[in-house]
């Protein structure tokens, strides 16, 4: 259906449609909104962290997490994100939030598996924090979402380390992973694009690892195709990879490419994207929440590993 004020459902962008069209899928409308739903706004309000995507100052996406107390992150209207919150100086993000610059927002309520996304334009930043304007707003299906509950704890971030390629520790911490969040972006020349922040979710050992290049099973999800469609037009990226333990993050950039007639790789998969690591950063007790409880999601329990 329609939204309430009448504007019809966001088309996907063209590079999006050619996604669907490789993958065999039909292309149309989704439930993407120009403005956020209340049961969206009220939901961004409840979560501890907040997943983003921007720009460096080369225009590669960054994948990054900012974090507070539930609260942190309010909406006084519908087209409108507060978010009391700032990434830290030597988060490799930080760059790029700046007023005017796109980005990509992926709210995530670990125990519940629900999630939405919201994208749109850093509207202002101030010395307390950011204020977003939405221009795409939607849900997602909670397949792949290990359960897990968040509570507040005292850290000591240590200083970055920048990685020219993925050390022994990285690729540990990329071996052991269950859950990783991929920053994405159109085309500069795309109507309808921007940038998105999404989540991939698997069994440990989902992700394989061959020297500096990932590779990744493209499981059964909700058939949008968002970030293998911007892949399509452009194909920087930027990872995300939280150490639930220890809230050490580990964020990688590189290229990806799709391999959309793929056979082998983990059971599940439908088709495979690598991503060739370029650089990466460790950032050791940067999350500063503990989490608790984890519990697969049966549909991560249905796939296998590399």
């Amino acid at each position: 259906m329609s939204p309430p004020d009448g504007t019809d459902f966001l088309a996907f962008h063209a590079d999006e449609r050619r996604a669907q069209a490789l993958a065999g899928q039909r292309s149309g409308r989704a439930a993407i909104r120009p403005f956020m739903p209340d049961q969206h706004r009220s939901f961004f309000a409840g979560l501890p962290c907040l997943f983003t995507a921007t720009a460096d100052g080369e225009g590669w996406p960054v994948a990054s997490v900012l974090s507070g107390p539930p609260g942190f992150v309010h909406s006084p209207d519908a087209t409108t994100l507060r978010i009391d919150a700032l990434p830290g100086r030597d988060d490799p993000a930080a760059p790029g939030f700046t007023a005017g610059a796109g980005i990509g927002l992926l709210g995530l309520e670990f125990p519940t598996r629900r999630r939405n996304r919201a994208n749109g334009v850093l509207a202002a930043v101030d010395d307390d924090g950011m204020t977003v304007r939405i221009e795409q707003s939607f849900g997602n299906c909670p397949q792949y979402i290990q359960a897990r509950t968040p509570q507040p704890r005292a850290t000591t971030p240590a200083p970055v380390e920048s990685l020219p390629s993925l050390d022994a520790a990285a690729r540990r911490q990329i071996a052991a992973a269950d859950t990783f969040f991929v920053a994405s972006r159109s085309r500069p020349d795309l109507a309808g694009g921007g940038f998105d922040l999404s989540h991939r979710g698997g069994r440990p050992g989902f992700v394989g690892i061959d020297g500096d290049t990932l590779a990744v099973p493209d499981f059964r999800g909700n058939r949008f195709y968002n970030t293998l469609g911007n892949f399509l037009g452009e194909p920087r990226a930027g990872l995300l990879f939280v150490d639930f333990d220890t809230g050490d993050l580990l964020q990688v950039q590189g290229r990806a490419a799709v391999d959309w007639q793929a056979s082998g790789g983990p059971a599940g998969a439908e088709r495979l994207w690598s991503l060739r690591v370029e650089r990466a950063w460790r950032r050791r007790g940067a999350l500063p929440l503990a989490w608790t409880g984890l519990d697969y999601a049966p549909t991560t329990l249905a796939t296998g590993t590399w």
